[in-house]
C-alpha cells in the first residue's frame, strides 16, 4: 500500500517536481517506509511506500524500465501476482524484484491495458510509455484504492489523496453544485468523477483512462457489476448457494494472506469480521492478531461491541487487542481525523476506525477487514422493501436520502438550487442493463457507488493515515459477480444476508450471527450536545462558514436550536453533516 502521484504537460513543457515533492510530502503517512520521485521531462512521477511485498529497494517506485521503455506508479496490492509472474516468464520476461508492482509492468507489456482484466486485487497505478508518451491510469473494480486528479490548460496531475492535489496548487477550490447535491442527499456520498471542489475529480472504479501526449483522453469501463439471475440460478437451492458462497469466501480470504509481513484482522464482533476470523482459523492461521475499538457511553447508548469480539477471540484463541476511547479522547482526535479524510465523510465511526487504526499500526502492517458484505449480500434494512412493489426509484430515494428536495432548497443558498442532480443520477443508473429486479438496481447501485464512496473510502483513508493496510475479502470481484447470481429472495431473506448468515453457522459461533446488527458505536457524535455542540456551533458560526455562504442562516440556526430534531431516514444528524463539510474545508485551508 502506497501514496503515488504525478504530473504531466502536453505541450512539451517540463513538468513540476516542486509541484510532485509536494505531493509526496503530503502522503508520507501512506507510505512511511520510504519514497521517491522520477523525471522524464514532461512527466514526473512520485512515490510513497509501505513496504508489504517484496521489501527490498528491488521494489522502490516510481519503478523505471529502460528496456520495455515503461515507468510505473502503483498503490494497492495484486494477489495473484506469483501466478502472473510465473505466466509472463513463460512469455520470456525476466524480473529484477520479486513484487507485484513489476508483475503490473510486464503485464502492460505484455497484454496492454487489457492486464487490468488478469488482475485479482486492489489497485489504482499510472503507466507511462516514454517513446510515445501516452500515459494510463486504471482503477481497480470497486475503487478500493482511490485516484484523484486535476486538469489544466496544459497538462495533468494526479494522486492518492486529494489532500495530495491541493498541496501541488493551481486548483479551483470553488465548491462543486451537483456535488453538494449528493452530499446533502446521500450522506456525504459524491459519485466519481465528481468531488466537492469543481477542480478535481476521482477516476471511476473500473475504469481506464488513457490520455495521450497532446492531452486527448478516451475512458474505458473494463468491468461491470452484473446482478441479474439466470434460469439455472433459479433453480440452485438455498443450501447450495450457501456452499457455493463459503467456498469463495474462503478463497477470498486466503488471497488477502499474501504478503511479507504478518496479517492480522479488524474485529468488530460482528458476523462478516468474525467469519473472516473463523476461516482464518480454518485454515490454520496461527498466531492471529485481532483488533476491536469501543467508546465510552452517551446519552444511554452503550458505546463498544466488546461482548462479541471477545466471544470470537476467545474462541479462537487469537491474541486480541481492545481499544477503549473516553469521550474527552475522542473530542480531540476528531480534528486529525477530518484532515485525514480525503473527502468529508459524516459517518460516525470515522474517528473510530482512525483510532483502532492508530493502535492496530504499533503492532502490524497489514488487516483484513469486513466491509463490503452488506452491500454484496443485502444485510441493509432497506433491501427487503424494495421487494414489495411500486416505483423502485420513490422506494429507494425514501429509504436512503437525507432529505426531500424542498429541504434541501431551503438549506443551500440560491447558487446551489435547481437540478435534482441525486433523482437523475439514480434513475440513470437503475436504468443500466444488468439489474432487472428493483432489490438488485439497488444492491447493484450500492456496491458500485455508495460503498465506494463511504465505507471503502473511509477503510483506506483511516488505515492509511498510519501507513496500514486494510483488505477487504468481501470485494473480491469473483465473490461479489458469484453474489450477482443469487436470487433476490434468498439474499432478502430472514430481514436480509441470509444466504452469508447461513454459510456462517458452519464456521463461527450462533450468538454471534443472531446477535442486533452492529457498527462502530460512537454515541457521542450521534448525540451533539455539550462541548461537541459547542464545537459545531463554533465552526458554522464562524466568519469563514459565513463567507463561503453555503447554507442560510436560518436553517443553520435551527439545527443549532434543536440537533435532535432534525434527523435523516437512516438516523445521521443534519447537524453534523453540514458542520463535518465546513470542518474538512476549514481544516484543508478551503477558503473558496
Amino acid at each position: 500500500m502506497c501514496g503515488i502521484c504525478g504530473d504531466v504537460t502536453f505541450d512539451n513543457s517540463p513538468a513540476s517536481s516542486e509541484a510532485v515533492s509536494s505531493m509526496v510530502e503530503t502522503m508520507v503517512p501512506r507510505g512511511p517506509d520510504s519514497g521517491g520521485v522520477y523525471g522524464l521531462g514532461r512527466a514526473v512521477f512520485g512515490h510513497r511506500r509501505l513496504k508489504i511485498i517484496d521489501l527490498s529497494d528491488h521494489a522502490k517506485q516510481p519503478m523505471n524500465d529502460p528496456d520495455l521503455g515503461l515507468t510505473i506508479v502503483f498503490n494497492g496490492c495484486i494477489y495473484n501476482y506469483q501466478e502472473l509472474q510465473a505466466e509472463l516468464k513463460e512469455k520470456g520476461y525476466s524480473f529484477f524484484s520479486n513484487g507485484d508492482t513489476e508483475v503490473i509492468l510486464k503485464a502492460y507489456h505484455a497484454w496492454g491495458a487489457a492486464c487490468v482484466q488478469r488482475l485479482h486485487g486492489m489497485f489504482a497505478f499510472a503507466i507511462y510509455e516514454h517513446d510515445s508518451g501516452r500515459m494510463v491510469l486504471a482503477r481497480d473494480r470497486f475503487g478500493i484504492k482511490p485516484l484523484y486528479y486535476s486538469e489544466r490548460p496544459n497538462g495533468i496531475r494526479f494522486a492518492s489523496s486529494l489532500p495530495a492535489i491541493l498541496a501541488a496548487g493551481e486548483v479551483d477550490t470553488m465548491i462543486d453544485p451537483v456535488a453538494l447535491h449528493h452530499y446533502m442527499h446521500w450522506h456525504a456520498v459524491v459519485p466519481a468523477p465528481y468531488t466537492l471542489l469543481k477542480g478535481v475529480r476521482k477516476l471511476p472504479p473500473a475504469t481506464l483512462r488513457t490520455i495521450e501526449a497532446d492531452g486527448t483522453t478516451k475512458e474505458k469501463v473494463y468491468w461491470r457489476m452484473n446482478v441479474n439471475q439466470t434460469a439455472a440460478d433459479q433453480k440452485v437451492s438455498g443450501e447450495e448457494w450457501q456452499e457455493r458462497v463459503l467456498e469463495a469466501l474462503r478463497l477470498a480470504v486466503k488471497r488477502r494472506m499474501v504478503a511479507d509481513v504478518p496479517v492480522g484482522v479488524l474485529l468488530s464482533g460482528g458476523v462478516d469480521s468474525s467469519l473472516i476470523v473463523g476461516l482464518l482459523a480454518e485454515a490454520g492461521q496461527q498466531d492471529l492478531n485481532t483488533f476491536s475499538v469501543g467508546f465510552e457511553e452517551a446519552g444511554g447508548e452503550k458505546g463498544d461491541e466488546f461482548q462479541y469480539s471477545d466471544l470470537i477471540a476467545k474462541h479462537y484463541g487469537t491474541t486480541h487487542h481492545k481499544t477503549f476511547v473516553p469521550s474527552a479522547e475522542l473530542l480531540g482526535a476528531l480534528p486529525k481525523t477530518i484532515k485525514a479524510m480525503s473527502e468529508p465523510m459524516v459517518s460516525y465511526d470515522n474517528v473510530g476506525f482512525f483510532l483502532l487504526s492508530q493502535e492496530v499500526s504499533k503492532h502490524l502492517k497489514v488487516v483484513q477487514s469486513g466491509q463490503g458484505a452488506d452491500e454484496i449480500f443485502a444485510g441493509y434494512h432497506w433491501y427487503p422493501p424494495m421487494m414489495e412493489g411500486g416505483d423502485p426509484i420513490e422506494n429507494y430515494q425514501k429509504a436512503f436520502f437525507d432529505q426531500d428536495e424542498a429541504t434541501y432548497n431551503n438549506a443551500v443558498t440560491a447558487l446551489y438550487r435547481g437540478q435534482n442532480f441525486s433523482r437523475e443520477f439514480v434513475e440513470n443508473h437503475f436504468a443500466i442493463p444488468g439489474a432487472d429486479e428493483a432489490v438488485d438496481k439497488a444492491l447493484r447501485l450500492d456496491s458500485t457507488v455508495m460503498l465506494v464512496d463511504d465505507p471503502v473510502k473511509r477503510v483506506d483513508n483511516m488505515t492509511m493515515a498510519w501507513g496500514l493496510e486494510a483488505r477487504v475479502p468481501f470485494l473480491d470481484h469473483e465473490l461479489a459477480e458469484l453474489a450477482g447470481h443469487i436470487p433476490a429472495q434468498y439474499k432478502v431473506k430472514g430481514n436480509g444476508k441470509w444466504v452469508l448468515k447461513e454459510a456462517a453457522r458452519k464456521v463461527i459461533p450462533a450468538a454471534v450471527i443472531d446477535r442486533p446488527k452492529g457498527y462502530f458505536p460512537v454515541p457521542a457524535l450521534k448525540y451533539i450536545e455539550g462541548p461537541y455542540l459547542e464545537m459545531v456551533r463554533d465552526v458554522l458560526l464562524s466568519d469563514q462558514a459565513r463567507a463561503r455562504n453555503l447554507f442560510e442562516e436560518s436553517y443553520i440556526h435551527a439545527l443549532l436550536d434543536a440537533p435532535k430534531d432534525h434527523i435523516t431516514p437512516l438516523r445521521g444528524s443534519k447537524l453534523w453533516q453540514v458542520a463535518l463539510l465546513e470542518m474538512w474545508l476549514q481544516e484543508h485551508g478551503i477558503t473558496a
